[in-house]
């Protein structure tokens, strides 16, 4: 960590240098406010020491203007006791802490290591954020179908901007995983992504994780708790499930998502946030809308932008990039190298309809995996697939009666040259049967 300890008083200078040198932490000096901005601006400095008496530009005007250009950068006040109000005001403009004068060596040890412990995790915090982002990077989304590809150009473009947008889609296809693409990649990636399932609260329960509560508010309400709104800064809210939520519950979040303002259960102080709302439903809310189950109003906010998610039945060219994509990510979380796929394997995980979607997919790979004695997935790891796959083609032998009925007046009347006194006679049915039959069956000669 590197120091910049600004004093007038050259002694004290040399004295505090000296102590923080032996703590092992690199330390640069200035003796008054220009030297001091001159070298925060050359030095970059992760933390100042700073007197709050200086010549010509006192130590309030010095912090005013460090914070102007790293509000992040933490400083340290050094005050005499006939300075507490020009130190009261130092810490309402942005100031960490304040020591008194003459300065306790070890008081100041102890306010420094806090600073340098908040540091470090904050620079761990910044990795794992970093670490994420690359997580949820939109190419990291498998995919090549065009379907595939609109949805990435489309994080990309909301990524920019906080727009909500509305994630509609069936279960498994990966809506949180969309969400998470859209807030990881924005500039407001380092504040909380928050999700919260609509459809696994009471609707008071979801009201009050949603906006928070005050003491008292209802039963079991011992203590004001803050909201997930109120919680994410910043940052996105997911509300999964969106189509879950009560009418009563949905002019609350009307009222949200026009005015940014909201009131905790139980509470009247008008509460603000600037959390982006990402919704997301396998409902489709266009029908709830014309059956009067979701508001109309609600709907247009949600969705100022909206993603659908096909079904993977619906992308099969996607399925042979996901398999490689999960085998890998499978492979790594359970220390195993199964990589070998037998065609027949594939054309079964390919034309199989996956009605769980990637979900689905992800889990029959895993238990294959954990099955698998080898390198290769051999189908005897995959035998409710297959299993599922016979009974589907059985079922497809199987014609319904209607088919069968169809074929057979199709087969009379061709064998008869639309002759239907005769097709009578080979289906042993009445004119006016037949006749029915030809007008259900939408038939032409």
């Amino acid at each position: 960590m590197k120091i910049l300890i600004v004093d007038d008083e050259q002694p004290i200078r040399e004295t505090l240098e000296m102590v923080m040198l032996g703590k092992g932490y690199e330390v640069v000096t200035a003796g008054d406010g220009l030297s001091a901005i001159y070298m925060f601006d050359r030095e970059q400095p992760d933390l100042v020491i700073l007197d709050i008496r200086l010549p010509e530009m006192d130590g309030i005007q010095v912090l005013q203007q460090l914070k102007q250009k790293q509000k992040e950068t933490p400083v340290i006040i050094m005050t005499a006791y006939h300075d507490m109000e020009s130190t009261i005001a130092a810490m309402k403009k942005g100031a960490y802490e304040y020591i008194r004068k003459p300065i306790d060596a070890d008081e100041l040890e102890i306010v420094v290591d806090k600073v340098a412990h908040n540091l470090d995790l904050t620079h761990r915090l910044e990795e794992l954020i970093t670490e994420i982002s690359r997580d949820y990077k939109p190419d990291n989304i498998v995919g090549k179908s065009r379907a595939m590809q609109q949805i990435y150009k489309t994080i990309a473009m909301v990524s920019d901007n906080r727009a909500t947008v509305l994630i509609q889609g069936e279960s498994g296809t990966g809506k949180e995983l969309i969400a998470k693409a859209i807030h990881y990649n924005s500039a407001f990636r380092k504040a909380p992504f928050v999700p919260i399932n609509c459809s696994a609260l009471v609707e008071t329960l979801l009201e009050s994780e949603l906006f928070g509560h005050e003491k008292g508010a209802f039963t079991g309400a011992v203590s004001r708790k803050k909201g997930k709104i109120e919680q994410a800064r910043d940052g996105t809210i997911l509300l999964d499930e969106i189509g879950e939520i009560s009418s009563a519950l949905q002019v609350k979040l009307l009222r949200f998502l026009q005015e940014k303002e909201f009131e905790r259960v139980g509470g009247e102080e008008r509460l603000t946030s600037s959390a982006r709302i990402i919704a997301a439903t396998n409902r489709d809310l266009a029908r709830m809308l014309e059956e009067k189950q979701f508001r109309e109003d609600l709907y247009f906010r949600l969705k100022v932008v909206e993603i659908r998610v096909p079904p993977l039945r619906n992308r099969k060219e996607d399925i042979l990039p996901l398999v490689d994509h999960l085998l890998n990510k499978i492979n790594t979380e359970l220390h195993k190298r199964v990589t070998r796929i037998p065609r027949d394997v594939m054309d079964a995980l390919i034309h199989y309809q996956w009605p769980g979607n990637v979900r689905e997919l992800e889990n029959v790979l895993t238990r294959a995996v954990v099955l698998s004695k080898g390198s290769v997935l051999l189908p005897d790891s995959l035998p409710d697939l297959f299993e599922r796959q016979s009974k589907h083609k059985e079922s497809a032998k199987i014609k319904s009666l209607a088919q069968v009925e169809r074929e057979q007046v199709i087969k009379a009347l061709a064998h008869t040259g639309w002759n239907q006194g005769q097709a009578c006679e080979l289906l042993e049915i009445t004119r006016p049967t037949l006749r029915k039959k030809i007008r259900k069956y939408n038939l032409r000669p």
